[in-house]
């Protein structure tokens, strides 16, 4: 019997694991995505074609790999089948967990009505719906993509939730639909994804019974995990390690290599405490060089540089046995290149990630910079202080650097 691997996010989100996944892909029969929803998104840079996903698992790239959907995630249809149209021949590689909980157009109306009343208090979410879709979930009035079976019956249900909630919706100005409206919309969507629609559970319980080659794969970073990230500056779902087993059915097990992915930098996406953000020249810098800007949403991340106190902290949280560093090619032509290795809270310098990041002001260490790693693909070949910059993070973080990234082809690739 095999365990599964995953690739994780150990930064803010957008660490660039869909490029990590998809070189893996080749390697695995499965690829299964474990949490999120379409808030998340992955670019591949595959020769001259680029493809943003958002939902669908990072191994639809490979052929001969099967890509998995699973009960952790939320899956807004409307979506998902535009996402679809960038593909063909899914049939057989691609399956939805009948468990998965349906995000619908209201989640995202709702979404976007309470960002608007928070003004200058909101989290800075992506609009799409998440919070709501999970907020139903955990609530228990969700719906689950198995219940396309049968439109009529579901599309009665979401009507009795709506109204039972009519007065909250008046005042957020979302507007309920017609019911005979939902039900055409809900047949689209059963139409166009029940022959994807399966017990995912058994079939990845089946693929490592028979030693099959399994990947698992987040969305988003630690740092937005629910309960370890910059509470409530966070996403809705479990990010780590963890969230994997209860995202697909897996026990603790059944997990294998644990590989993270972080940027030679940092950024983050909407509001909350990012403590080595640089507002400066540097910060404008690092954004137009790595063309920071969100593949969901369009928006320009907030830069800044490398955390190792971050970083440590989610390796540890999420038993890291490597880690795929991104974008080194990014930090080209800097003089200088800074790493976050402290913080000073209330007058006091810390090592680690305390309860409230908020007033924490970075303590840099700093590195002296290189002129050129753009698209070398071995170590030996990397200058001499970017080689340096490299093994004192591996020191900093306290795991290996197995996997550099120097450019977004996906060759551009070295493996320690």
């Amino acid at each position: 019997m095999s365990q599964a691997d995953i690739v994780v996010g150990l930064q803010w989100g957008d660490e660039g694991k869909g490029k990590i996944v998809d070189h893996m892909a080749r390697k695995n029969d499965f690829v299964c995505r474990f949490a999120g929803g379409h808030n998340a998104g992955h670019t591949i840079v595959v020769g001259d074609k680029k493809y943003a996903l958002h939902l669908v698992p990072s191994g639809v790239l490979s052929d001969s790999t099967k890509n998995i959907i699973g009960n952790g995630v939320v899956l807004s249809p409307k979506d998902f089948i535009k996402e679809l149209e960038q593909f063909s021949n899914l049939e057989g590689r691609l399956f939805i967990s009948d468990k998965a909980h349906l995000l619908l157009p209201y989640h995202a109306l709702i979404d976007q009505a309470f960002e608007k009343l928070k003004g200058s208090n909101a989290i800075g979410t992506t609009g799409k719906g998440i919070g709501p879709a999970y907020e139903d979930k955990v609530a228990r009035v969700g719906h689950r993509v198995g219940e396309l079976q049968d439109t009529a019956k579901l599309a009665a249900k979401i009507m009795t939730h709506l109204n039972q909630h009519k007065a909250v919706l008046d005042i957020l100005g979302v507007e309920i639909p017609n019911e005979v409206d939902l039900k055409i919309e809900l047949d689209g969507y059963k139409q166009a994804l029940s022959s994807f629609i399966i017990d995912t559970t058994l079939l990845v319980w089946d693929a490592l019974k028979n030693d099959k080659k399994v990947l698992l794969e987040g969305a988003q970073g630690t740092m937005l995990d629910i309960d370890h990230g910059t509470y409530p500056y966070v996403t809705s779902s479990t990010t780590i390690s963890a969230g994997a087993c209860s995202g697909l059915g897996l026990n603790a097990k059944d997990i294998g290599k644990v590989t993270g992915i972080a940027k030679a930098y940092c950024t983050r996406v909407g509001n909350g405490p990012f403590p080595s953000e640089d507002l400066g020249e540097d910060g404008k810098l690092l954004r137009e060089r790595g063309q920071e800007f969100g593949t969901t949403t369009g928006r320009p991340r907030r830069c800044g540089w490398f955390d190792a106190v971050a970083m440590r902290h989610a390796v540890r949280i999420n038993g890291v046995d490597g880690v795929a560093l991104m974008k080194l090619d990014v930090l080209d032509g800097f003089k200088e290149v800074k790493v976050c290795t402290g913080y000073e809270v209330d007058g006091k310098v810390i090592d680690y990630v305390p309860y409230d990041l908020d007033d924490a002001k970075p303590i840099y260490t700093s590195f002296a910079g290189w002129e050129k790693t753009e698209a070398i693909r071995s170590f030996e070949n990397l200058p001499d202080t970017a080689k340096d910059y490299i093994l004192a993070l591996e020191e900093m973080i306290g795991t290996k650097i197995s996997i550099i990234s120097t450019g977004p082809d996906r060759d551009d690739t070295i493996i320690r």
